[in-house]
């Protein structure tokens, strides 16, 4: 698909390009009006680069209080946190991490780096292994914990942090009463999903509940890799991450399409981590099924018209691959991401942004003006 189709009803703008030029228009707007949060942000000046904040989309939290709840209650369930020399370490049934540094939970350290990176607010969310892995009694605790402490964070530096909140999303009832508390604590901007629930899609029945509630309140929803396909054949050479993760994704958002889940909810906004994963390159070959495979008619429009209805970080670690995934997408779907602080993100993701071809409004968008208007700055 190309930025410059023409519409089926004749010669001109096509949908898309109206689309895209509204978006624009509104980014912009973000952009020049700024919000009242990042008007008084005490980020230093190179956060505030070309005029524009730099808004990180994608940084992982881990607040003590969640971490000491897994290491207590969550051993009836052989999960653990503890510290070493060497980092820290959480084990539960759905998967381990570690050693990671302090900085994930360290606060101070953890806008010292903003500093560094040159970034005037993150958008904070919880990563794998998640808490879909136990009860509905512990699995609610730890979203109330990391929830009211993600929020605590916030006040504390308020012009510096925001939040994506969690979820028990195991268990309907339970997730859509934390949905109704939380996200009416200070800070919350949207809601974090795994890419799958302990391997249920997000197009099982069992979330429809939640998703209507989700797109009422009118909050965007960030996914991330968790669980993640492949078995033992990714794991070796760290093929978990390295390809499990983007293949997750594009799993994700294909159940998303395919299931009905973005024709049933035309509102909800969804973000994609790792620039989409390998959607965007796949996408050809989607569309392809979709055109000949009869059990995929179904489908109203081609799958490649759904990339609209998604939000893109720019986690690629390629400039090639950036560049295409911006030309499939449009500009005004890319929000700034450094995956803090796992090796595998950015440690600067301002200067990976200034590799990137651009014009200047193009690169503020991407900057933070996106962001600003998808989080409602």
């Amino acid at each position: 698909m190309t930025t410059n189709r023409k519409s089926a009803s004749g010669p001109g703008i096509s949908r898309r390009g109206l689309l895209q030029a509204g978006l624009a228009t509104a980014a912009v707007t973000a952009i020049d009006g700024t919000s009242d949060i990042l008007a008084q942000s005490q980020a230093p000046s190179s956060a505030h680069a070309n005029g524009v904040s730099a808004i990180d989309i994608h940084a992982h939290y881990f607040p003590q209080v969640y971490l000491d709840l897994v290491a207590d209650e969550g051993k009836r369930f052989n999960a653990s946190y503890n510290m070493t020399d060497k980092g820290w370490y959480i084990k539960t049934p759905a998967g381990n991490n570690g050693p990671l540094p302090t900085s994930f939970i360290d606060l101070k350290a953890r806008i010292a780096d903003m500093d560094q990176q040159g970034v005037a607010l993150q958008a904070i969310s919880l990563t794998a292994p998640m808490l879909y892995w136990c009860d509905a009694e512990l699995s609610t605790k730890l979203a109330k914990a990391w929830n009211d402490a993600a929020s605590a964070a916030h006040q504390k530096y308020p012009t510096r942090l925001v939040v994506f909140l969690t979820l028990p999303m195991l268990y309907p009832d339970r997730a859509l009463d934390e949905l109704t508390r939380a996200s009416e604590l200070p800070g919350m901007r949207g809601v974090y999903l795994g890419t799958n629930i302990a391997g249920k899609d997000l197009d099982d029945p069992l979330f429809e509940p939640i998703l209507a509630r989700i797109e009422a309140l009118d909050l965007p929803i960030f996914l991330h890799p968790v669980d993640v396909i492949g078995g033992d054949r990714l794991k070796p050479f760290f093929l978990s991450n390295l390809i499990g993760n983007p293949v997750d994704t594009a799993v994700a958002a294909c159940h998303l399409i395919f299931g009905g889940v973005l024709d049933r909810h035309p509102k909800l906004q969804i973000g994609l981590p790792h620039a989409g994963g390998v959607l965007p390159i796949l996408i050809g070959r989607i569309d392809q099924g979709w055109r000949t495979r009869e059990d995929l008619k179904s489908l109203p429009q081609a799958p490649s018209t759904y990339l609209q209805r998604f939000t893109y970080d720019t986690i690629t670690h390629s400039k090639a691959t950036m560049e295409f995934v911006i030309k499939e997408v449009g500009v005004e779907r890319i929000m700034l991401g450094s995956d803090y602080c796992f090796t595998m993100g950015y440690s600067r993701p301002l200067q990976f942004l200034e590799q990137i071809d651009l014009g200047s409004t193009e690169r503020k968008m991407i900057l933070g003006g996106n962001a600003a208007r998808l989080l409602k700055l």
